[in-house]
């Protein structure tokens, strides 16, 4: 009873050490990426991206309710969640490792002596906590995010596993069995990372009840663990929906029933063919199959969270991803079929050809009164095949990555050799074992890091040799900058190696759980190239289970040391040093780059993008940071509602448009003329360029009319007999009526001189997309009513070619009919100045980024750059209108919410033209400071590339160094004709010096 009692209370202890730890860390407000989705979604209830979310909406949902009707605090609340459900986490984590202490030093129905119980409860505390402060988990647990459940889920049904495993032989001991199915449906609505488990699961569940262990038994417990996962990813979540959504298209097609008749049909007979079985099973007496019914039962209970998923779609809510109102789409939505699924064991090179075109499955709509056929679903014969493709993609930049990485001569073929090398060195090791050796050895900072092993920037070091590397300031008095001198990572070592020699068949199942949750799948997301963003958070479950060893490393020690002292000593010793090694340096380390109490950063540029618009805008936005964000600001705090976000990655969708031309919180249907039928599922989804050799601009009214037309006339013939829409002219025109633009307050009559009459512009692309069409249909149509705005995501080819109009008045970019001689030819960048100047001196807020303890990287490497690049447009085309007083107010502006900081080179530069204007607008002081910034910056990052000269010249980045040289050289330049600068002699010694250190680099 003490051991029991002592492992409850110390789980406890350490749940009620990681809540504070994440609560006192916890960032107050939306954070980047999904977590501004998330909260918008839970918040309303509504439906995120595929394949869907709806427990983890629910659970938010209900934590949104402690806001008391501060809607500012919902994010806060929401955010809570993950930190209470990342501390269940660890609490769970430390029963399991506990459980399998016990198991690997008492026998079972033994009593456990006071040394045993206070390795045991060492072990516990030193693994659960270590992963509590690992850099990864730390991070998901402070935000809303769906990772901080998943990795809860995962402790939950590994801890089961274990308990069913110590009772097994007792009766109504499978009800844990029945826990674990249950857990892992309600899992599917939060994300699919607990299905991962299933596999360990089973191979626990075969060495427990198996009388003979084999080898060949094992084998075959494994692959059945595989196949079962298959049964629950494909049989259970895929097809349970899509048999659903053929027995709804026999009921509605063929027997003329009500859309949903025949999903709501087949899903009375699963449940009454589940109870039957129950039924059968106990008057059968057959227990195994009565274990299996009852498990699938509450595995179907726990899934049955995804019922919210159509009842929402069918409320159309504001945020309504993919419209999942019928069997037929939950299925598409369920599976991703939004994004394109990767080659797994067989497929392409990047530069093979297709040769052939196959059809597949019939894809359905769903019609006015029945399900109609859009097609067929389409499939790729290569040329050039191979097993395991890991190079196959031929998208964007993706081959010239490739080439790079892989170190590929021009028109050089790659090989099934190339394809294992880029398998190893850039999936498993850059995207895989960099992030392990982030969280159990450390890292120089939290930079992106993907494209380079060599450089520090999202590098891991354990520290230990950074004293001799000469590292720049920037880099080691970051809060960034955690090494943790590899200590996590030998007691984590010792502790596996130790496993594996007291308990074979426990360890066995401890690697499993690591491939599956790590390398398993990097091999099934098979990551083609670059990342918007590191992807360390998918693999938080191996971390988790690393975090065992760690654990069971404790005992390790204590057992070497018993050679030398008694059991307690050595149980007390072996648990202090490591938990100093591990869990309480961690702490101490990682503390500062994940304490996001004080960062407001995405939560005011979200309201600085609306605050960017004028009334009743038309925001078109691109990324994720530029929309996710913003949804929260308006769904949740009513943050400018009046604003109209479109997301130009989902303007493609019928779906999407359809949303479009409803109305929105406080903002208008958009002019969207076209029917339905223009524009639904594989209709007018891609249009192609055909040059119809029109000499002359083409109004875009008649463009428009001409690829939205259904007459013959106005479509391309094929071979086949089919016919299609297309673009017949690169050359667009909008006339412009002077009088309704200053109507509208488009523009001041003041600058009704300036006004285009025509505005013209040559279309980007070879083609035309859905979202092409839509956006052209807006412009015809909305006549200057509605502003319209893009933000600075936004490519030119997504713009319809429109960059010449457009003006920047903050954080996004007005389309203005103005004519183009008046843009001086000096200005950095075409703004609508006095608007802009009033949004950024006025409204604007900053993120508290001056005196935030900690920035993350959008904060530093995305948008820090973007607002000093901003402010040095505003200041100089300020200056160069005239207006030097407000130009220096705006360089003050920016001095007084701005950190001093250098995420990359790059910055310097913009730096460098910040002081450059305050020098201009004769601000020495101001100009001296920005300088000296600067100067001690280039220095340190020069020092850093001259000593990696001497050592190991192929590590120095060249360009860092050439762009360093230049800036000290345009700074010399500045200083010769300005003597009021402080910094002069010090800058001049500095080019001398180093033009002559890197001179041999140079004349390469």
């Amino acid at each position: 009873m003490l051991y029991n009692k002592l492992n409850n209370l110390l789980g406890w202890l350490c749940f009620a050490i990681a809540a504070t730890t994440y609560i006192l860390t916890l960032e107050p407000s939306v954070s980047f990426w999904d977590c501004g989705e998330f909260i918008s979604c839970a918040f309303r209830l509504q439906i995120s991206h595929q394949p869907g979310y709806p427990l983890f909406a629910m659970i938010g949902k209900a934590f949104s309710l402690l806001s008391l009707g501060d809607n500012t605090k919902v994010a806060y609340f929401t955010n809570m969640a993950s930190a209470l459900a990342s501390a269940a986490t660890v609490m769970f984590l430390f029963w399991t490792i506990t459980a399998l202490a016990k198991k690997m030093l008492v026998k079972r129905g033994e009593a456990v002596d006071s040394s045993t119980q206070t390795l045991i409860m060492g072990a516990g505390l030193v693994g659960a906590l270590a992963f509590a402060y690992t850099d990864t988990f730390w991070f998901s647990a402070v935000e809303t995010i769906v990772f901080a459940q998943a990795a809860l889920c995962v402790s939950v049904v590994f801890w089961a596993i274990l308990k069913w495993e110590a009772r097994a032989d007792e009766p109504g001991a499978d009800r844990y069995l029945i826990l674990i199915a249950y857990v892992m449906g309600l899992s599917i609505g939060i994300h699919l990372l607990n299905l991962l488990t299933i596999p360990a699961l089973t191979l626990v569940y075969y060495f427990r009840r198996s009388n003979r262990i084999s080898t060949k038994g094992t084998v075959v417990a494994v692959f059945t663990g595989v196949a079962l996962l298959a049964f629950v990813q494909f049989g259970i979540i895929q097809y349970t929906v899509k048999i659903a959504a053929y027995f709804d298209l026999f009921f509605v097609n063929t027997l003329k029933f009500g859309f949903g008749s025949g999903s709501f049909a087949f899903l009375l007979l699963l449940v009454s063919a589940l109870i039957g079985g129950i039924v059968y099973s106990v008057r059968k007496n057959k227990p195994p199959l009565n274990l299996i019914l009852i498990g699938l039962s509450f595995m179907y209970l726990g899934y049955g969270s995804f019922a919210m998923i159509p009842i929402r779609a069918h409320a159309g809510t504001n945020l309504n991803n993919s419209h999942p109102d019928n069997a037929f789409k939950l299925q598409s939505y369920l599976n991703r079929e939004q994004y394109i699924a990767p080659p797994l064991v067989y497929g392409p090179y990047f530069d093979s050809h297709a040769i052939e075109q196959k059809e597949g499955a019939t894809i359905y709509r769903k019609g006015k009164t029945q399900y109609e056929v859009v097609g067929k679903k389409q499939s790729l014969v290569y040329d050039r095949n191979t097993i395991l493709p890991r190079i196959f993609s031929s998208d964007g930049q993706d081959p010239q990555f490739y080439k790079q990485w892989l170190q590929l001569g021009e028109g050089q073929s790659p090989n099934f050799g190339d394809n294992l090398k880029f398998m190893f060195s850039w999936q498993i090791y850059q995207m895989y074992a960099r992030y392990f050796l982030w969280n159990f050895v450390g890292r120089y900072n939290d930079q992106d890091g993907q494209t380079s092993t060599v450089e520090l920037n999202g590098n891991w070091t354990s520290g230990w040799f950074d004293g001799g590397k000469h590292l720049p300031k920037f880099i080691t008095e970051s809060n960034t900058y955690t090494p943790l001198y590899a200590m996590p990572l030998m007691i984590g070592l010792f502790g596996m190696f130790y496993h594996f020699k007291r308990s074979k068949k426990d360890a066995m199942v401890i690697a499993l759980l690591y491939f599956f949750t790590g390398i398993a799948i990097v091999l099934y997301v098979n990551q083609p190239s670059v990342q918007p963003r590191e992807r360390d958070y998918s693999y938080v479950a191996s971390f988790y289970t690393f975090a065992i060893w760690i654990g069971l490393g404790v005992i390790g020690l204590a057992k070497f040391m018993q050679q030398r002292v008694n059991g307690r000593y050595a149980a007390l010793a072996a648990t202090s040093l490591c938990l100093v090694a591990a869990p309480v340096l961690m702490a101490v380390q990682e503390w500062g780059a994940h304490n996001r109490s004080t960062k407001m950063t995405p939560h005011d540029m979200a309201s600085n993008y609306l605050n960017s618009c004028a009334p009743n805008a038309i925001l078109f936005t691109y990324g994720d940071n530029d929309t996710y964000s913003l949804w929260y600001a308006q769904e949740v705090e009513n943050i400018r509602p009046d604003v109209r976000l479109v997301n130009l990655s989902l303007f493609g969708t019928d779906w999407y448009i359809r949303h479009m031309k409803k109305p929105m919180n406080q903002s208008a249907p958009l002019p969207i003329t076209m029917d339905d039928d223009q524009y639904k599922d594989g209709v007018r989804d891609y249009l192609t360029f055909q040059d119809a050799k029109i000499p002359d601009s083409v109004e875009l009214k008649e463009i428009f009319e001409f690829m939205t037309s259904d007459d013959r006339g106005t479509k391309l013939e094929y071979e086949s007999g089919a016919t299609a829409n297309y673009l017949p002219t690169k050359n667009f025109k909008l006339t412009v009526d002077p009088a309704q633009v200053i109507k509208t307050g488009t523009l001041p009559a003041s600058r009704s001189n300036q006004i285009a009459k025509t505005m013209e512009w040559k279309y980007p692309s070879g083609f035309v997309t859905k979202e092409n069409l839509a956006m052209i249909d807006i412009l015809v149509h909305n006549n200057w009513k509605r502003p319209v705005y893009f933000t600075n995501s936004v490519p030119n080819e997504s713009s319809i070619g429109l960059s010449s109009y457009l003006y920047n008045e903050g954080f996004a970019y007005r389309l203005l009919p103005l004519k183009s001689d008046t843009a001086a030819a000096p200005q950095a960048e075409k703004t609508n100045t006095m608007v802009m100047y009033h949004n950024m001196m006025d409204k604007f807020k900053w993120g508290n980024m001056k005196k935030a303890t900690y920035l993350d990287q959008q904060s530093t490497a995305l948008f820090y750059p973007f607002i000093a690049t901003t402010f040095m447009n505003l200041s100089q085309n300020l200056a160069a209108e005239g207006h030097p007083d407000m130009a220096l107010k705006a360089l003050h502006r920016y001095d007084q919410v701005m950190p001093d900081i250098y995420p990359y080179v790059d910055v310097a530069v913009r730096k460098f033209y910040l002081a450059d204007t305050a020098l201009h607008l004769q601000d020495f002081k101001l100009a001296n400071k920005m300088m000296t910034s600067i100067d001690t910056y280039v220095k340190e990052q020069l020092d850093f590339n001259y000593h990696r000269l001497q050592t190991d010249a192929d590590t120095v980045n060249i360009r860092d160094v050439q762009l360093s040289l230049s800036l000290l050289d345009e700074m010399s330049k500045l200083g010769s004709q300005n003597q009021q600068l402080a910094v002069n002699n010090r800058v001049k010694q500095h080019l001398a010096e180093y033009q002559q250190k890197f001179s041999t680099l140079m004349r390469q």
